[in-house]
């Protein structure tokens, strides 16, 4: 059973099972079945989407404190998601301040949300899966956006058990073929409908002008060419139709080993060195290939690397930092701190939730990415050195570090269209398979690895430090992480470009039918009223300052360390052992110590660090997190925002937000009254605090919390909490509780 020793009772004690009663006898549901059926809530289906099957007489468990209660209702299950219906007027949380998505209701599931299914037969809770020949009394649904569903099934009729059971666990846990998933048939219901498209500042980089605009931007250009020649995916299907190398490579260098061996470029920096990413070639054991892949790979680096101007540093992820398997793991183990069932486990996992949290090393693993990405970010701003990242496939670990280093390095990066173009760029064009790592097709475990999340994770620790830097807040990076199982958006569906194309009918010219054209997620209207899309964007946000071409060179951030004016060049054979180095691990060779882990390096990272962090802060510059043990926090909202117990009732960042917001609004109603005129788009900034106005009646975890749930007073099962005082005593000091999302 997934999270036992998590959230059951520490040391020897067992902490007793929550009992299952529900306050609702079964005389009653039968008495009230009229009246029910007459406001029975209608179901919504999307374009294409139908019906698999219902059980009525189910009762939805509420978890208040110690007890439980249920909404009586109708359990359903489409071919896109699980929903409950349930009288609109029982139901809890219908708060008119309550964070509202248009697609996916506050009791629906996608099934590629589904994580765990649970049934529970004479009060032992087990893991469901294939077929089953006794059919549980209770069903308890763990999602993978965290939240946690119980049914309970003891009044409704044996067939309709045994239908709406096997049916949610066909349809969301057995093996599916892409073509079956709901993407394509919500894209062929809306194929004849005008088709909503992201706005365009968002760059897709699905055109050759896209990375051709992104290298004057960044003004790489000099150095660097966007090429054309996977177009129609003739060389490799890994890569994008479109990517940028360098300048000195020729074109027919990159068909030889269909991509792999090949230096992509990322990003550049202002001074004029370059972030780039390299696949590993096929590992071989015939010597004569060997030979040949030694000498091709020695070329390439001569281009690329030409001492003294040119310097290039080779970055191994696949060696020496963390694995996928070390990501997967631990988030494995870090997720059931909060698949909590109910207050009681809550509490009891409460008195050793700091040693669960650091074995499960989730927050450690954040550290090191943040801190690999600050070393890269050391060799491109002091030392001036380009920086090749090396990977097996070049998708997972080099999205990952080359995205956080743009959005340390990168200003335009911390904006909403920015960020979303970054994404555009190094996850999806940089073919990150979102089909396998997100287990979309239910076809391999081993494959899960949330290295998408992983990165949100890495920013919001950012975004924390830094907010007045990011043009996005924290609930952004939150509903994007609940984007990722929503199968009417292709974003993060595919795993790669090509597949994408092929399956959508894109890539073949003889094919008669409409090319599919479907959503992206960056078309936040599909999913949001305009007044709750307000909580996306960050008032205290400014805009960095157009300056003429006078100002520019005076404000463009210096290095924070002369390290290349006090250094003297690197030896020769320093570049030789790079040379080795860049060849023995992309031909599968690992070396024992790599030059990332040698002394110096530490040495100038420190360095760069702590003079970073002893300057003030321009948050239109560089920008370095702190990475000290307790500065990496829980992103609270993400992971706590459906546990009543760990919010605070009027407290928290919002109550913060709030005033600001408040002081915001007079200012600007002041600057209204004394220019004499009201515009429309400062009219419509000024209704933002509208969702804040009142702070005491929303929670720390605004605006996700189930704001009517006050269930704040611990409950005291168990022997350990009885070490801490009565429960008298504890009450006395509720008020005093740590904010968890100040871990």
């Amino acid at each position: 059973m997934l999270g036992k020793g998590v959230v059951g009772g520490g040391g020897g004690t067992k902490a007793p099972k929550p009992s299952f009663v529900s306050y609702v006898r079964p005389e009653e549901i039968h008495t009230n079945e009229k009246e029910v059926t007459e406001k029975e809530v209608t179901l919504h289906l999307l374009p294409g989407e139908q019906l698999l099957c219902e059980a009525s007489t189910v009762l939805k468990y509420v978890q208040e404190d110690s007890c439980q209660r249920g909404i009586y209702g109708k359990l359903v299950c489409t071919d896109f998601k699980i929903a409950f219906l349930g009288d609109d007027e029982s139901a809890l949380g219908n708060d008119e301040t309550q964070f509202k998505n248009k697609v996916i209701g506050e009791n629906d599931i996608t099934l590629h949300c589904v994580d765990q299914i649970y049934g529970v037969f004479d009060e032992k809770k087990k893991t469901l899966f294939g077929q089953l020949k006794k059919y549980p009394e209770k069903l308890i649904i763990h999602c993978k956006d965290l939240r946690v569903f119980h049914f309970c099934l003891r009044y409704t009729k044996e067939e309709e058990v045994k239908r709406i059971v096997s049916g949610i666990i066909h349809h969301t846990l057995a093996p599916k073929l892409l073509k079956r998933l709901f993407l394509f048939s919500y894209a062929t219901a809306v194929q004849n409908n005008t088709a909503t498209s992201p706005k365009k500042q968002t760059v897709m980089f699905d055109t050759l002008a896209d990375w051709l605009w992104e290298l004057e931007r960044t003004k790489g250009s000099e150095k660097y060419t966007a090429v054309s020649v996977n177009e129609g995916y003739r060389v490799c299907a890994r890569l994008p139709a479109y990517f940028v190398i360098p300048t000195l490579l020729p074109e027919e260098n990159v068909p030889r080993f269909q991509g792999h061996g090949i230096p992509i470029w990322c990003w550049s920096c202002h001074n004029g060195c370059a972030l780039l990413k390299m696949s590993a070639l096929p590992k071989e054991q015939d010597d004569s290939i060997l030979q040949v892949q030694k000498s091709f790979l020695d070329g390439i680096y001569r281009i690329i690397h030409k001492p003294p101007k040119e310097l290039v540093k080779t970055e191994d992820l696949s060696s020496n930092f963390v694995s996928l398997q070390d990501i997967q793991t631990a988030y494995a183990k870090f997720k059931q701190l909060f698949l909590i069932d109910n207050s009681t486990e809550f509490w009891d996992t409460d008195i050793k939730w700091f040693s669960l949290l650091e074995s499960s090393s989730w927050l450690d693993i954040i550290r090191r990415c943040l801190k690999k990405a600050i070393e890269i970010i050391e060799c491109l701003e002091a030392q001036n050195m380009s920086v090749l990242l090396l990977e097996e496939n070049a998708s997972d670990l080099c999205c990952l570090i080359s995205s956080l280093v743009q959005v340390m390095m990168d200003p335009h990066c911390r904006t909403r269209v920015g960020f979303q173009s970054l994404v555009q760029k190094e996850w999806i064009m940089g073919g990150h398979c979102f089909l396998d790592r997100c287990n979309h097709l239910r076809q391999s475990d081993k494959e899960e690895v949330p290295v998408f999340l992983l990165f949100l994770d890495c920013v919001w620790q950012l975004v924390h430090q830094h907010p007045p830097a990011f043009e996005f807040t924290e609930t952004y990076l939150t509903v994007l992480s609940d984007s990722l199982y929503i199968p009417i958006f292709s974003t993060f569906f595919f795993n790669s470009p090509h597949q994408k194309d092929t399956n959508m009918g894109r890539e073949s010219q003889e094919t008669q039918s409409k090319p599919l054209n479907l959503l992206t997620v960056w078309d936040w209207s599909v999913q949001f009223e305009p007044k709750a899309q307000m909580l996306l964007r960050n008032p205290l946000y400014v805009e960095k300052p157009k300056l003429d071409k006078g100002q520019r060179k005076g404000h463009q951030r210096q290095p924070s360390l002369p390290l290349t004016q006090s250094k003297s060049s690197p030896k020769r054979g320093f570049f030789r052992e790079e040379t080795d180095h860049l060849i023995k691990n992309l031909l599968g060779k690992r070396i024992s110590k790599l030059i990332n882990s040698s002394d110096e390096l530490q040495d100038n990272f420190r360095e760069f660090y702590d003079s970073w962090h002893s300057k003030p802060t321009d948050h239109h510059g560089l920008l370095l997190p702190h990475i000290e043990g307790p500065e990496i926090k829980v992103w609270a909202q993400r992971y706590l925002r459906w546990i009543p117990e760990a919010q605070i009732l009027g407290g928290g960042t919002v109550a913060t937000m709030s005033k600001l917001l408040e002081m915001m609004e007079e200012v600007q109603s002041l600057q209204e009254k004394i220019d004499e005129r009201h515009h429309r788009q400062e009219a419509l900034q000024a209704e933002a605090p509208s969702l804040l106005r009142n702070s005491v009646r929303l929670s720390s975890l605004f605006p996700f919390a189930l704001l009517q749930r006050h269930s704040s007073k611990p409950v005291l099962p168990t022997s350990g909490w009885k070490a801490l005082g009565d429960e008298e005593d504890l009450a006395k000091r509720e008020d005093e509780f740590v904010d968890l999302g100040d871990v």
